[in-house]
């Protein structure tokens, strides 16, 4: 599907997008780009985890074509110069530069916010997105050896770090 980045709008993530992003984990996140697939099995289970306002979605339309999520990794005081972040495009729209948008809108929010760390883990067997968050400015940090024993081979954790 062709789309016009002029076409595509950068929200904060609202109640009425629940579904359409519970369909988007379901989509995206399998044994190639997660250690399990993600499947909700409720939407009051997906806004526990995900509540309004924790995403960045790129919206065209009706259409939610990806998201970014953030959150602090751990909640301490002493932590909260960090944002975690994750990142999920519709396979519709991949490759059309909305991951980049996405990147960049969680970057500009984050350094208006103070924040000067964005951190990321990203499965050593999707090197695409690996690829993908070195070209948006994210460096290897670190890695789990073998983290991850996924249709039958080990994986590791790959630990990625943006710093603003």
């Amino acid at each position: 599907m062709s789309i016009s980045l002029q076409t595509v709008t950068i929200r904060f993530s609202e109640m009425k997008d629940a579904a359409h992003l519970m369909e988007l984990d379901d989509l995206v996140w399998d044994r190639n780009t997660a250690p399990e697939p993600l499947h909700w099995t409720s939407r009051d289970n997906y806004l526990l985890h995900c509540p309004p306002g924790s995403q960045l979605l790129a919206v065209s339309g009706d259409d939610v074509c990806g998201y970014v999520g953030f959150c602090s990794p751990t909640g301490l005081e002493s932590n909260s110069h960090v944002y975690e972040l994750n990142i999920a495009i519709h396979p519709s729209y991949q490759r059309s530069g909305i991951g980049r948008r996405l990147i960049q809108a969680v970057q500009d929010m984050a350094r208006l916010e103070g924040k000067t760390k964005l951190r990321l883990r990203v499965l050593s067997c999707n090197p695409g997105a690996v690829a993908f968050y070195k070209a948006c400015g994210f460096q290897e940090e670190g890695r789990l050896v073998q983290e991850f024993f996924v249709d039958g081979r080990y994986v590791d954790d790959i630990l990625m770090s943006y710093f603003i």
